[in-house]
């Protein structure tokens, strides 16, 4: 199976679902795009008004300069004003194009440089300009058309109260004002190249995630109805944190749906060979008792040897009932056992007195190696199972005149136990399949034995509901060597 793999992307009719991405992509951007806008005309806007301060104070020192040129020329007041010296002080600092106008508070024109028949000129004081700067001290208007002279101005007054006279001067409203007071276009341009530049990142950004989630949506929509996730179908994510985790995602509900198979197979497995168990001890009880039942001329000693025979079937029955029972709560229901302190050493002396007459038929020896203060805490059924089950396959298959030997060591906090006999050993072929469930190597004599097929099985799932491991290997007498933890 490849490292890196994905679900082909999602169909047209999820394109909807699967344009989060972009979604996300123009939402984002939007927002910048009308940050943007708002900063950059906020920033014009300050600008200008910048500009304009820039002007109106530059024309303002120069309405004050004229004002102290009359008071050193010793005028106090508009009516005492020598035109000609203030004409040619004018014409000397004036600005470019600057018109100058003083102004009673009344209203009245008194001077101006650009236009001389005063009696003609309307009254000023409803001008923008004049009506602020009486108030205030100093008033200012932009691109008011001019009803004296023709074309627009930008007007900027200062009230002298002491002298009671408005000193105005104003610039053309042309093209070379206009542009001065035009916000620098180069900031907009600049901004425009960071939102391209955002846009571009925004997008390497949001595409591989639109497409990661477009994918991992049609995986679940796969998944939803059991379609085949091969490998070989899928497409490739990209290769960022959330692949990354979109992988892991999909190995991990493979491997899920991988080990629900390899389940359901040893389920279909584990029934075939419970029923094919069952049959034999079922066909057994079933012709013992036809044959009583069809011959009524049966011997008293030939029906009670049928009857036994039937008592021996129906209990390897029973066995193999409650060694299934068994596995199943350990498979089902292994947190519901209760765990509690368990003394192994007696444990294993009571199995001892209860197989001694066992062990005595077969002349064989249980040496019996362990402390006598092993305690540790488990399920006192399933670790009985564990010494029990060993004890019984040992017996079962050690051989006549055997010496079957127990022992223990405490290594690294665990305990580790060797139960190992000098019998015949099992084959290095065997060794490997001895703990699955209804194997047997040698069918024939297992079930002569009465063995149910499943006592190593449990002895597995009872060493690993205890957190151990077990094997199995020749030792040097050639006899079988179980070797666990606890």
């Amino acid at each position: 199976m490849n490292d890196r793999f994905s679900i082909p992307p999602a169909d047209s009719n999820s394109s909807g679902a699967s344009s989060i991405g972009r979604r996300l992509y123009w939402s984002v951007l939007s927002l910048f795009i009308v940050f943007a806008v708002f900063f950059i005309v906020f920033q014009q806007a300050r600008e200008k008004e910048y500009k304009r301060e820039l002007i109106d104070t530059r024309l303002q020192s120069f309405n004050q300069a004229l004002h102290n040129e009359l008071q050193h020329e010793g005028t106090v007041d508009a009516g005492t004003i020598d035109e000609c010296d203030f004409e040619a002080f004018v014409g000397k600092h004036r600005p470019e194009y600057c018109r100058v106008t003083i102004i009673t508070f009344d209203g009245k024109v008194v001077y101006d440089n650009e236009r001389k028949d005063y009696a003609n000129i309307v009254n000023h004081s409803n001008r923008k300009e004049i009506a602020e700067a009486l108030q205030h001290g100093h008033g200012t208007d932009i691109s008011r058309s001019s009803s004296t002279l023709s074309g627009a101005f930008f007007y900027s007054a200062t009230a002298f109260p002491t002298e009671r006279y408005i000193i105005r001067s104003a610039l053309p409203y042309n093209e070379s004002l206009a542009k001065s007071l035009q916000a620098d276009q180069h900031f907009i341009w600049i901004t425009l190249l960071v939102i391209a530049v955002l846009s571009l990142v925004l997008y390497r950004f949001t595409h591989p995630l639109g497409k990661n989630i477009s994918a991992l949506r049609a995986f679940a929509r796969r998944a939803d109805a059991n379609e085949n996730l091969e490998p070989e179908d899928l497409a490739a994510f990209t290769n960022d944190e959330l692949g990354e985790i979109s992988e892991h995602i999909i190995k991990l509900y493979m491997r899920l749906q991988h080990t629900k198979e390899e389940q359901n197979r040893l389920k279909r497995e584990l029934t075939q060979n419970i029923a094919h168990e069952l049959k034999t001890p079922v066909a057994g009880i079933r012709g013992y008792l036809e044959t009583i039942l069809t011959h009524p001329d049966l011997s008293d000693s030939q029906r009670q040897q049928f009857l036994e025979r039937s008592f021996a079937q129906s209990q390897r029955l029973s066995s193999l009932l409650a060694d299934i029972s068994t596995l199943n709560r350990m498979d089902d229901a292994p947190e519901m056992m209760a765990f509690e302190e368990v003394d192994i050493s007696m444990m294993v002396k009571q199995i001892a007195t209860e197989t001694a007459l066992q062990f005595e038929s077969h002349g064989m020896t249980l040496v019996n190696r362990l402390p006598d203060d092993i305690h540790l805490k488990g399920n006192p059924s399933m670790l009985y199972s564990i010494f029990r089950n060993l004890t019984d396959n040992a017996l079962a298959y050690a051989g006549d005149g055997t010496t079957v030997t127990l022992s223990m060591e405490r290594r690294d906090g665990r305990m580790h136990f060797t139960f190992s006999d000098n019998g015949t050993g099992i084959p290095v072929e065997h060794q490997k399949r001895i703990f699955e469930r209804f194997y047997r190597v040698d069918k024939g004599r297992s079930r002569k034995m009465g063995g149910t097929g499943l006592g190593l099985a449990i002895v597995k799932n009872a060493v690993l509901l205890h957190g151990g491991t077990i094997s199995v290997h020749n030792n040097s007498t050639g006899g079988a060597c179980f070797e666990f933890t606890l």
